[in-house]
């Protein structure tokens, strides 16, 4: 799963970016969970998978495929690798962008053993000839790989030994039906729960030898936007901030002044993310206001308040995106301790928020 001296939370490097950087690479290695029986979260998804790894166990067959979509941080990866694990099998991991053509996928794929999983993450960014390799590859063992060019180009039969392909993807809708329907088993990883999210917390904490405090479990829990990923990393700062300004033991309170340093608030928003709607809220009065003329005024990228500061915002009803352009709830007003303007206590806020 999921201290240098600087307080920057630009869009490249968030502390409550999902996305993992290299530091976060490192650690999850240690605080993943090995079973399913360790895994925290995803009842549903835990459930089901254990009936298809026990069933294939039982047969002594391999494993189905299996599709996991979802935002990044919720423990995609580590789903895979417990795949593995609890099938007794290897696991080579690789992801979509690095197959740029079919050749790419036949070189991995003919080298596998059999039984062995296959992660692939981002798959919905395979190139689109790997793509339809693919495809025969998961039903029917066998790729044809194609020597020569022209009218001379011959097809050679490549047998394969049997494989669980593990796909991972944070944008279901881009995977092409037919691909999609060749899993035998998909799952939506869902964000979690606070209280799931203080079981993680309590965990890392274990694994990293820190002392925590219930309250201080939950002060970082209800900050890390229902992702685990976020959680451990938020713990690792408090950790720093309670061994320099504290004595090492985290409590509610050394929680809420550790992650002030970092500009991230009780609901989770950052520097950017605050940013944002004070712009939309102070200088647009709640908007209606177009997204390119939003993003001047926050000094960022269209596509980094689009694509970083936005999806959150969205999920937690403080901002909407309408064919007039973005418009902010009354829990935007209220999270940032303002008044909104008589028009929209009066609830004329709402004929914006449908475009109307």
């Amino acid at each position: 799963m999921n201290w240098d001296d600087t307080t920057d939370t630009s869009a490249a490097e968030r502390l409550v970016d999902s996305v993992a950087g290299r530091e976060d690479q490192a650690v999850e290695a240690a605080l993943r969970p090995k079973d399913l029986g360790e895994f925290i979260g995803q009842e549903k998804v835990r459930e089901q998978l254990d009936l298809v790894l026990r069933a294939a166990r039982a047969r002594g067959a391999t494993a189905d495929h299996v599709l996991l979509s979802g935002a990044p941080g919720l423990g995609k990866t580590t789903l895979s690798m417990i795949i593995a694990a609890e099938m007794g099998a290897p696991i080579r991991i690789t992801s979509g962008p690095a197959i740029q053509h079919a050749g790419d996928l036949a070189a991995i794929l003919s080298s596998l053993q059999e039984g062995e999983v296959l992660f692939l993450d981002e798959i919905h960014r395979m190139s689109r000839p790997a793509e339809e390799m693919l495809y025969m590859a998961m039903e029917d063992f066998r790729v044809d790989v194609i020597v020569g060019k022209g009218p001379g180009a011959t097809a050679i039969p490549l047998e394969l030994p049997p494989f669980t392909l593990v796909g991972a993807t944070t944008r279901a809708g881009l995977l092409p039906p037919p691909l999609r329907d060749r899993f035998g088993f998909t799952a939506h990883m869902e964000f979690y729960e606070p209280a799931e999210l203080e079981r993680v917390v309590h965990r890392s904490a274990s694994l990293l030898d820190v002392e925590i405090e219930p309250d201080g479990a939950a002060e970082i829990a209800g900050r890390s936007r229902g992702t685990p990923r976020i959680a451990n990393r938020l713990l690792r700062r408090v950790r720093d901030y309670a061994q320099v300004k504290a004595d090492g033991v985290i409590t509610k309170e050394i929680a809420a002044a550790a992650l002030a340093v970092y500009e991230v608030d009780a609901r989770g928003l950052d520097r950017l993310d605050r940013a944002v709607l004070e712009a939309l809220l102070k200088l647009f009065g709640g908007g209606p206001v177009g997204l390119s003329t939003l993003a001047v005024a926050v000094g960022e990228e269209r596509e980094t308040v689009e694509e970083v500061a936005e999806p959150f915002l969205v999920r937690e009803g403080l901002l909407a995106r309408t064919p007039r352009g973005r418009v902010a709830t009354p829990a935007a007003w209220a999270h940032l301790g303002l008044t909104p303007p008589r028009s929209q206590a009066a609830g004329n806020g709402q004929q914006d928020l449908f475009g109307a």
